[in-house]
Parts: structure tokens; C-alpha cells; sequence
């Protein structure tokens, strides 16, 4: 009976291990940037009120009572203005006639930019600069990197006036660290390729089932979807196919009941029905340009409650620059000083030589670092 009972279990144990996950599943996009709506709001809220704390705090230190008749901005506040830049993405996509998993990426990055930080500290036109016709885009010159099309910064400079080398890559590191250095993203459009690819070798499909319009309607409310939370709540495959049933209902349903277990207790398609309605209410409700004179109104009051430590010539800004040079210049003193030490002591700036054991000690811990 135990030997039984041990086979059973081995059994088990082998079956569940020879089951394939899918590989999105193995992504950091699944691992660290799926949320439900409502973490989603509340993230956003969180980042949100720990912002309006801090620079009411800044406001207060440099002048008492100053913060009293400031109009903070709220959650949803900062997410339309956050989302008129991001429509503007596709513009500048065009005017360089960058592919389009270079938009679909940059604007990812927007999206989650503004998951670790607030528009009160760094101005989407900070990351994203408008001028005239043109806009400057740190997180747009990553992605031309990161998707394997590049651009030389010269080039990408060149085309927009009154732009240097260094404006655009002096917000590279931070937009890179609060991407967690996590650069790979997976997309609807690249979902939706593959599921039209899928409809033209299904028996039941027939040519004049499938016009190419359909697949043209199909990729115009994947780049609608962009301009919304979609991609932080669904998955690439959910996006495409909800954009397919939104341009030809039948084909999503055969689409989706071929790929359904056999013996399934009802078709697949009807088992997707309930998150296919949420992503395409998402698409069709929200995935369009914010009103501009809403964001009018948002940018006007963000000129107000801006945090001064990020105002280049404010009386914090200057204060904080000054604090971050006086550390950094007692960090030099402070090594200068220990060389000092070690040259009049007789030891070796460089360092002494390492026994046996310490090396081992050492080896021991970057193995532990590499896993």
C-alpha cells in the first residue's frame, strides 16, 4: 500500500512537472506589472498622497502656512495629464517613422514611469518635451534601444530644435530605474498577428470570412487600447482578441473554441466571454485623447503644487543641490583621508593582499550574489 501510495504520488509529481506554463507567464511584464483595477487605483493613490506629504512638508520648511491654499493634485488628476503625452507618442513615432514596437513600447514606459513616480516631481514634459510640432522624449530614445532599433543620439537630437545630448539622456537613468531595469514588454499587436495568422489554417474560416479590412479594424482598437490601463490588467492575448471581437465577433469566437480542451463542458469562447467585455468597455469608453482643456486646467494647477526641490533656481532646489554637493564632497575627503592614512602607516592604498581564506570568504559571496 505505501509502495502504491509513493507511485502515486511520483506519478503526480512527474505529470505536474511535464505541464508547460506559457511563456508569457515567465515575463517580468507578468511577474511585476500586472495588477487588478483595484491595486491599480491603489498604487496610484498611495503614490499619490506620499507626494502631496512631501511637498507640503517642502512648502512648509521653506515657509510656514504656504502649503494652506495650495490645490494638490489628485490620483486621476495626474493620470489624464499622464495620458495626453502618451497620445502624443504616435505623433512622434510618425515623424520619425520609428515601427511601430517602438511606440507601442515607449508608451508602456510612460505608463510605468508614473507607477513609481508622481507628475508633481518630474512633468511628463520633463520625460517628454513639447516644442512647436516636436517632442523630446527620453522614454521614446530608450525604447529605439531596447526593441533593437536604434538611432543615433545625433540623429534623434538633430530633428528636434533647441534639444542637446543631455536632455535627453539626463532622465535615461531614473526612467530605467523605475522600470527596474525590466525592459521587455509583450504586446496586444503582436498577439493579434498571431491570432490572424491562426484564423487563415482553421478549416471553418473561409477566405471571405476574413477580408483584411478585419484585421485593419482589429489593429486600429489595439492602438486605442494603448491610450488606457489595458496592458496593466490584461494580458497581450485578452487585448488582441477582445480587439478582434470588437471588428468581427465571429471570428474571435472561432478563433478562441479552437484552441478549447477536448471535452471541455462549453466552448471556450464562452468561458472568455465576461473578460473580453471588460477589455473591449476599456477599449471603446477610454481609449481616446483626454479632454485638452481639462488637462488645461490640471497643468495650470500643477504650475502651483509642483515640488520646489525639482525647480531648477527655488530656494529648495538650491538647498538640496547644496546638500547633495557637501556630501558628496565629505565622501572624497573621507577616502582622501584613508589613503592619507594608509600611505603614512606603512599599509597599501590599495588595498593588502588577501589570505587564503578571505578569498574564499569572498568567492563564496559573489557566487551568492550571481544566483
Amino acid at each position: 500500500m505505501a509502495a502504491d501510495n509513493v507511485a502515486k504520488a511520483a506519478n503526480s509529481q512527474t505529470n505536474s512537472s511535464t505541464v508547460k506554463k506559457p511563456l508569457y507567464e515567465g515575463s517580468t511584464q507578468y511577474k511585476s506589472w500586472r495588477y487588478s483595477p483595484e491595486q491599480l487605483e491603489q498604487v496610484r493613490t498611495s503614490l499619490n498622497a506620499a507626494a502631496v506629504a512631501v511637498i507640503r512638508n517642502t512648502f512648509e520648511a521653506d515657509e510656514p502656512g504656504s502649503s494652506e491654499d495650495v490645490l494638490f493634485l489628485n490620483a486621476n488628476e495626474e493620470q489624464l495629464l499622464v495620458k495626453l503625452y502618451i497620445t502624443k507618442i504616435p505623433q512622434l513615432c510618425g515623424h520619425f517613422r520609428f515601427p511601430e514596437e517602438v511606440e507601442a513600447t515607449a508608451i508602456s514606459y510612460l505608463k510605468r514611469f508614473y507607477l513609481k513616480n508622481t507628475v508633481m516631481d518630474w512633468h511628463p514634459k520633463n520625460v517628454m518635451c513639447v516644442r512647436g510640432l516636436h517632442y523630446r522624449l527620453t522614454a521614446l530614445f530608450l525604447a529605439t534601444k531596447t526593441t533593437n532599433n536604434p538611432i543615433s543620439l545625433e540623429s534623434y537630437t538633430s530633428n528636434i530644435p533647441k534639444t542637446s545630448s543631455s536632455d535627453v539622456l539626463d532622465l535615461e537613468f531614473l526612467v530605467s530605474q523605475s522600470l527596474n531595469f525590466e525592459f521587455a514588454v509583450w504586446h496586444a499587436h503582436r498577439a493579434l498577428w498571431g491570432i490572424w495568422l491562426d484564423l487563415q489554417s482553421l478549416p471553418n474560416v473561409s477566405d471571405d470570412l476574413r477580408p483584411q479590412d478585419v484585421y485593419d479594424i482589429a489593429i486600429k482598437h489595439v492602438r486605442a487600447s494603448r491610450f488606457t490601463d489595458a496592458e496593466l490588467i490584461y494580458t497581450p492575448s485578452q487585448i488582441a482578441l477582445a480587439s478582434l471581437a470588437l471588428a468581427s465577433p465571429l471570428l474571435a469566437e472561432r478563433w478562441a473554441d479552437s484552441k478549447a480542451a477536448a471535452g471541455a463542458a462549453q466552448p471556450l469562447s464562452a468561458t472568455l466571454d465576461p473578460t473580453l467585455g471588460s477589455v473591449k468597455y476599456i477599449i471603446t469608453q477610454m481609449g481616446h485623447p483626454p479632454d485638452v482643456e481639462a488637462v488645461r486646467e490640471v497643468d495650470r494647477r500643477l504650475k502651483l503644487c509642483k515640488n520646489p526641490e525639482k525647480v531648477p533656481g527655488s530656494k529648495a532646489y538650491l538647498a538640496r543641490q547644496a546638500a547633495e554637493q557637501q556630501r558628496a564632497e565629505e565622501k572624497r575627503n573621507k577616502k582622501a583621508e584613508d589613503v592619507r592614512k594608509a600611505v603614512t602607516e606603512g599599509g597599501n592604498p590599495f588595498g593588502n593582499e588577501l589570505n587564503e581564506d578571505e578569498k574564499a570568504k569572498q568567492l563564496a559571496e559573489l557566487d551568492d550574489d550571481d544566483d
